[in-house]
C-alpha cells in the first residue's frame, strides 16, 4: 500500500473520523483508524461501536492532490497517527506499508514508522438498504436535533430515554425526547418522500455528534434505516449510529390541549430574567424559581431566593397575559434550555395548574414545536 496526499486536506477528513474513535473501549482495535486504499480512492473509518464514521477521498477531487501507487489496507493507532500527520513539516505526506503491518509516514525530511494491525480484524459495517432513503435539508435537521436533544435523559436507569424517538408517517417527521421531567417535540412536513415510514429511537449522543458534523457542510442529508442502524449520508461522509431497542413511552397524551392561564413574551428577554433569578436559586438546595401571574393586574413576576444569600424579584415584560391568577415553581435550568431552543422569537407559555406540566410554543408556529416542563412542588 502506498499513496501521497495533500496533508491539510487529509487532516480535515481525519478529524471527521476521529469523532467516532474513543480511547476507552472494550474492543482494542476500535482505538484504531481503518484505512482502505483502492485504485481511485481512500476510505477512512472510525468506530466506537455506537457510532461509525466513514469518509471517502476520491482521486478525482483536486483538493486532495491524491496519488495512489499501490492499493491496500491497514488499521493504525488513531490518536497517535493523527498527531504525527498534524505535526509533519511538508505540504504533502506519503504513507507506505511495505511488509507486515508497519506503516512508513514521510513528509519533507521527517519520517515516522508506526505499527498497525490487519484491517480484516476491524468490525465490518452493517449493510444498509438504499431502497427507502429520506432527504432532509441540512438546516432543518440541525434545528430538529438542537431543539429536542436538550430533553434527552442523562440517567442510566432508563436507557431508552437517552434517545430521541423519531417517527415518519404520511410525510410528517416527528422527533420527541423526554427525561420524564421535561419533553421536547418537533414536527416537520417532508414533501415527495412517498410512503416511507420509520419508527426508531436514535441515541441523543449520536445526533449531537451528527449535528456538529453537518454544521461544517452545506449538503442535504440522506437518511436510511435498517433493523438496528441508521445511516446519514452527506458530502463524502457516511455516519452510522446504532438504534436503541425497546418501546419509547407514549408521550402524545402528556401535552395538555387546554390552558387556564397563558402569557406571551419575548424568549430572549424572559431567558435573561430567568438567568438573573437563578443566580440565587443555584445557591439553595432545591434550585427553583417562582413565577407569579396576575392577569387582572397585568403582572408577571419571577423570583428566587437562597436562605444563605438573599432574594431576587423582577417583573417580566409581556405582550399578553390571560386567564386565572397562578403561582408556579420550576427548575430554572429546564426553562433556560427551552427558551434557548426557541431563539429570538415570541413564545406562548400555557399553564393549567401549579402542579401540572406547562407548555411553551413559538407564537408564529404553534403546531410544530412544543416544549413541556414539569413544575416543582414547593409545599
Amino acid at each position: 500500500m502506498k499513496f501521497t496526499i495533500n496533508r491539510s486536506a487529509f487532516i480535515s477528513q481525519l478529524n471527521n473520523v476521529l469523532r467516532a474513535i474513543s480511547s476507552k473501549t472494550t474492543i482494542p482495535i476500535l482505538t484504531g483508524l481503518k484505512m482502505v486504499v483502492a485504485n481511485d480512492s481512500i476510505t477512512l473509518t472510525g468506530s466506537n461501536s455506537d457510532i461509525t464514521i466513514e469518509s471517502v477521498m476520491s482521486a478525482n477531487d483536486e483538493n486532495y492532490e491524491l496519488k495512489i501507487d499501490e492499493p491496500g489496507s491497514i488499521v493504525l493507532p488513531a490518536r497517535f497517527f493523527s498527531e504525527i500527520v498534524k505535526k509533519l513539516p511538508d505540504k504533502h505526506v506519503t504513507i507506505e506499508v511495505t511488509s507486515g503491518f508497519q506503516a512508513d509516514i514521510t513528509s519533507g525530511n521527517a519520517k515516522f514508522q508506526i505499527n498497525g494491525q490487519d484491517a480484516e480484524n476491524f468490525p465490518h459495517l452493517p449493510e444498509v438498504e438504499a431502497d427507502n432513503p429520506v432527504v432532509l435539508a441540512n438546516d432543518i435537521l440541525k434545528e430538529v436535533i438542537r431543539q429536542t436533544v436538550i430533553a434527552v435523559s442523562k440517567q442510566e436507569s432508563r436507557p431508552i430515554l437517552a434517545g430521541i424517538h423519531v417517527t415518519l408517517r404520511d410525510g410528517l417527521l416527528t422527533a420527541v425526547a423526554t427525561d420524564s421531567h421535561r419533553l421536547a417535540q418537533r414536527k416537520v412536513n417532508l414533501e415527495g418522500i412517498g410512503d416511507v415510514n420509520y419508527d426508531v429511537i436514535i441515541p441523543g449522543k449520536s445526533l449531537d455528534e451528527l449535528s456538529g458534523m453537518i454544521s461544517d457542510v452545506k449538503d442535504d442529508v440522506k437518511m436510511q434505516v435498517t433493523d438496528n442502524q441508521v445511516l446519514f449520508i452527506f458530502g463524502n461522509t457516511h455516519f452510522y449510529s446504532r438504534l436503541l431497542e425497546g418501546n419509547y413511552p407514549e408521550t402524545s397524551q402528556l401535552i395538555p390541549d387546554s390552558a387556564d392561564t397563558t402569557i406571551e413574551l419575548d424568549a430572549g428577554a424572559f431567558l435573561s430574567s430567568i438567568d438573573r433569578a437563578s443566580l440565587l436559586s443555584h445557591e439553595s438546595r432545591n434550585d427553583v424559581v417562582k413565577l407569579t401571574i396576575k392577569p387582572g393586574e397585568n403582572l408577571v413576576r419571577i423570583s428566587g431566593d437562597s436562605p444563605d444569600i438573599g432574594m431576587v424579584e423582577e417583573n417580566v415584560a409581556t405582550s399578553s397575559v390571560e386567564g386565572n391568577d397562578l403561582e408556579i415553581s420550576f427548575n430554572p435550568n429546564y426553562m433556560k434550555d427551552a427558551l434557548r431552543s426557541f431563539g429570538q422569537s415570541t413564545v406562548k407559555v400555557s399553564f393549567t395548574s401549579p402542579l401540572r406540566p406547562f407548555t411553551l410554543v413559538p407564537t408564529e408556529d404553534t403546531e410544530n414545536f412544543v416544549h413541556l416542563i414539569t413544575p416543582v412542588r414547593t409545599f
